[in-house]
């Protein structure tokens, strides 16, 4: 009997597919909360507003980050057992799982509290806009805890093969987000504190929401006392590829921190402009992001039952999907630049839509490149192999944040360079990613 979630058999493509959907509406939906305050606050509050939020939002995917890859790589481990069909060792994981990164939680919500001011002055927050990101982030700060039960219950039924019940509970908080957003900003004028409030209140409602649905629905997920207990070897492979995970999201945005740090020196125009362009950027390219994550779970679910051909066919498949869809959203970006910069610049802001436009003209022409980027993480991951993920990681960060300093710090392209370092940094990851590939596919001679 074909098990809830199973994606060992049936047609590749087709269920690579349905399963993605979700996930795709899922991640566009996620998008939305940091969208409806960036087009909120930018409308309605100003460029100064606009900028701290857009900061202050690059500073809280990094933090995030950390939470949900240990999330992700506890999937991983998830997906395994599942496919393996071994349910008793899979809640056991839950458990350990779910007090590892707890803990984490806690020790990073008191971090983040006691140097609030130093890593603001380390990002070189511009005067004007320092007060305004402080109040902001010291409310979202306080969500901290929602942003863990909502990424590890997500992961938890994704990798069992669920990617729509962590969709509606998130449809449900983005629409609650933005109506609160109008509310607290346009009725009770509470200004960016307001729209941080929203957030928060919004992050809380999904995280409580598919916490109370796993538990009343999903009873082969239910923990049970026997269930309770450190198992070492279960210890072991958890914190294995969730610390490996987390440290390739940490890496990640760490590269993207630094570079903002960057941004911020070039004053509040450049600020603002990547504030908008990069909502637009992750807003594109966050699609092909969740297509890499359920292909992940594809290929952890084939590894945990022996099917190698398996997945040397969905790589195809993943791979040409991949391609098309970056494809038709580069063009989109390029030629619609403008346009989609005034959904959260006002027209008079000339200096602020040139610059954003030509950021998304530049990254936007290459979005294949993060595209087969993030399947090859996603591959690595689900074969038990998540340090290469964290390499092609380095390597591409690494680039960026090198290049953006040292073209940036020539007169003769200033910023510009900052832009172009981003796509060159995915390329080499790519090329690097793919080579290791091939050779370690002909020395196991199994199609993984």
């Amino acid at each position: 009997m074909l098990r809830k979630g199973n994606l060992t058999q049936g047609n590749i493509t087709s269920t690579l597919l349905q399963f993605t959907l979700p996930m795709l509406a899922g991640s566009l939906l996620q998008q939305c909360y940091n969208i409806a305050d960036t087009l909120i606050v930018g409308q309605c509050i100003g460029a100064n507003a606009l900028a701290a939020v857009g900061s202050a939002y690059t500073l809280m995917i990094f933090l995030t980050s950390i939470l949900l890859g240990l999330s992700m790589g506890s999937g991983t481990v998830f997906s395994l057992l599942y496919g393996a069909g071994n349910l008793p060792a899979l809640r056991r994981s839950i458990y350990v799982s779910f007090l590892l990164i707890g803990t984490v939680t806690v020790l990073l919500n008191v971090a983040v509290f006691l140097w609030i001011d130093p890593i603001l002055r380390w990002l070189q927050v511009p005067h004007d806009v320092y007060s305004l990101m402080r109040s902001y982030l010291w409310i979202i700060f306080q969500g901290i805890a929602f942003t863990f039960l909502y990424n590890f219950y997500a992961a938890l039924l994704r990798a069992v093969g669920d990617s729509v019940t962590p969709l509606w509970f998130l449809a449900i908080s983005v629409v609650l987000n933005i109506g609160l957003d109008l509310f607290l900003i346009l009725v009770l004028d509470l200004g960016i504190e307001g729209t941080a409030i929203a957030t928060v209140i919004a992050q809380g409602t999904a995280a409580s929401g598919i916490l109370l649905h796993t538990y009343k629905n999903r009873p082969e997920l239910r923990l049970h006392w026997e269930d309770m207990r450190f198992d070492r070897s279960c210890l072991k492979e958890i914190t294995s590829f969730s610390t490996l995970t987390c440290i390739q999201q940490s890496v990640m945005n760490f590269g993207i921190l630094m570079v903002q740090g960057l941004v911020n020196s070039f004053g509040m125009a450049v600020m603002a402009a990547f504030a908008a362009a990069i909502k637009i950027d992750s807003f594109a390219y966050m699609p092909v992001q969740e297509f890499g994550n359920a292909f992940s779970t594809f290929v952890a679910q084939n590894f945990g039952a022996g099917k190698g051909e398996r997945i040397h066919q969905g790589i195809r498949c993943a791979f040409l999907i991949t391609i098309v869809f970056s494809l038709i959203v580069s063009l989109s970006v390029f030629f619609f630049a403008k346009p989609l910069m005034l959904i959260f610049v006002r027209p008079d802001e000339a200096e602020i839509l040139r610059i954003g436009a030509e950021y998304l003209r530049i990254e936007g022409t290459f979005y294949f490149g993060i595209g087969i980027l993030f399947l090859l993480y996603g591959y690595y991951r689900a074969i038990r192999m998540p340090g290469i993920s964290v390499v092609l990681t380095i390597l591409s960060l690494g680039t960026r944040v090198v290049l953006s300093y040292w073209l940036a710090s020539i007169p003769s392209i200033g910023v510009t360079g900052i832009w172009w370092s981003i796509p060159i940094g995915w390329f080499l990851a790519d090329l690097a990613g793919i080579t290791y590939y091939g050779l370690a596919k002909n020395q196991r001679g199994i199609g993984i």
